[in-house]
C-alpha cells in the first residue's frame, strides 16, 4: 500500500474515533444513569449532577438553578459541577419524574401538579386560593406542610430538597374578559396535569386539555385552547401574552417548584457534598423567592405598558364569587390529599384569610 492511501485510511480512522468519543460523551447524547457510573462509585474525580427544567433560563426557575450550580462549583472548589439543561431540552415536563425515578437525571425541579401525578398528597399546591399572600406560601415552604409533604416522596425514589417560588397564578384568554365564572363556560384552556386543576375549570363549566409547557405558546397559536393560567413571568417570558388578549389578576393559584433528587444518588452522595449542596439550595431559596415577587411585579408593569393585552384586576367581590364556587373542590380531593394535609392547609387559610 502506498504512502497516500495509508495516511487516507489513518485520516478515516481518526475521524470516526473523534465522531464516536462526540456523541458518546456529550450529555445531550447519554441516555444512560449516571447513578450507576462506575467513574462517580468514589466520586474521586470532578462529580458531575445533571439538572433539568423545562422553562426559560431567564424565569424565576432558571435563574434560580443557574445560580445553584454557580454556588455548588465556589463551595466545593469545583469538585462538584451541576450542567443545567433548560428549556427541556432532555425531558419535558409530562416525562421529567419518570427520568429522575429511574435515574437517568439526577435533579429536576417540576412544578408542584407534575409531582401530584405522582404523589396525590401534592395535589395541595393546586387548591384555589389555598394561599392568599406571600407570606402564607412562604409558611407552607418552611414548616409541617412542607416537611410533610416531602416526606411522602421516599416510596418514589425521590428526595425533596428545597421549594422554589415562582408567582401566583393569573387567567389568560382569546375570547373575551374572565370576570365571573359564566364567562369560562365552554372556553377550553390548557391546564397542567393536575385533578384539582381540572375540577376548578369544571366548576366553572370550561373544557381542559393539558399540554406540555413548551407547546403551550403553540396551542394558544393555533386555537387548540381559547386561554391558560400562569404566572406573570410565564406569560412574559414565553411571550404567551402575543397569542392572548384578556388577563384577569386574580392570583387563585400558586405555581411554585421543588427540587427532587433521585434518592439512589443522593444516598450514595458523601456527607462533604451533602452539606455544601444542602447550603446552596438554601441560600437558592431565599434568593429565588423574593426575586420571583419582584420579577413578577416588575413583568406586570411591563405587559401594561407595551399593551395589546386587556388587563383586569379581580374586585374583592369578585374574588368571592370564585372561591364560592370553587369550595367544593376541598371536600372532593380530601381523601385522595389526605386529612393531615388539608388540616394544616385549613389551618392557614385560616391565620391569612384565605
Amino acid at each position: 500500500m502506498g504512502v497516500r492511501p495509508l495516511l487516507g485510511t489513518l485520516l478515516v480512522v481518526l475521524i470516526g474515533l473523534a465522531a464516536a468519543v462526540a456523541i458518546g460523551f456529550y450529555p445531550g447524547f447519554s441516555t444512560t444513569s449516571d447513578v450507576a457510573d462506575d467513574e462517580q462509585e468514589g466520586f474521586d474525580q470532578a462529580l458531575v449532577i445533571k439538572f433539568s427544567h423545562v422553562v426559560a433560563e431567564n424565569t424565576p426557575k432558571g435563574l434560580a438553578a443557574q445560580r445553584f450550580a454557580r454556588l455548588m462549583s465556589e463551595k466545593t472548589d469545583r469538585r462538584v459541577k451541576v450542567e443545567v439543561f433548560p428549556n427541556a431540552v432532555l425531558y419535558n415536563d409530562t416525562d421529567e419524574m419518570d427520568a429522575l425515578m429511574r435515574g437517568n437525571v439526577q435533579m429536576i425541579a417540576p412544578s408542584f401538579a407534575n409531582v401530584s401525578e405522582h404523589v396525590p398528597a401534592w395535589l395541595t399546591f393546586d387548591l384555589p386560593y389555598a394561599f392568599v399572600s406571600d407570606e402564607a406560601v412562604q409558611e407552607a415552604f418552611d414548616g409541617e406542610l412542607g416537611k410533610l409533604l416531602f416526606d411522602k416522596l421516599a416510596s418514589k425514589n425521590l428526595v425533596g430538597l428545597s421549594y422554589w417560588g415562582n408567582g401566583f397564578k393569573q387567567m389568560t384568554s382569546n375570547r373575551g374578559p374572565l370576570i365571573h365564572p359564566s364567562d369560562f363556560k365552554e372556553q377550553r384552556f390548557r391546564i397542567l396535569p393536575s385533578k384539582v386543576i381540572e375540577a376548578q375549570f369544571r366548576q366553572f363549566d370550561a373544557k381542559t386539555t393539558p399540554i406540555p409547557f413548551n407547546e403551550v405558546y403553540r396551542g394558544l397559536e393555533s386555537g387548540v385552547v381559547d386561554g391558560e393560567e400562569n404566572t406573570i413571568s410565564n406569560i412574559r417570558t414565553k411571550k404567551f401574552y402575543q397569542v392572548q388578549k384578556y388577563m384577569t389578576i386574580s392570583n387563585h393559584g400558586y405555581l411554585g417548584y421543588t427540587v427532587l433528587m433521585n434518592k439512589s444518588f443522593w444516598d450514595k452522595l458523601p456527607g462533604d457534598v451533602k452539606k455544601p449542596l444542602l447550603e446552596a439550595l438554601e441560600e437558592t431559596a431565599h434568593w429565588a423567592n423574593e426575586n420571583a415577587i419582584e420579577m413578577n411585579r416588575r413583568q406586570l408593569e411591563e405587559l401594561r405598558h407595551q399593551g395589546g393585552l386587556e388587563i383586569h384586576v379581580q374586585t374583592p367581590e369578585e374574588r368571592r364569587e370564585w372561591m364560592q364556587r370553587w369550595e367544593p373542590i376541598y371536600q372532593e380531593f380530601e381523601a385522595a390529599i389526605g386529612k393531615d394535609v388539608m388540616s394544616r392547609i385549613r389551618g392557614l387559610r385560616e391565620k391569612y384569610g384565605g
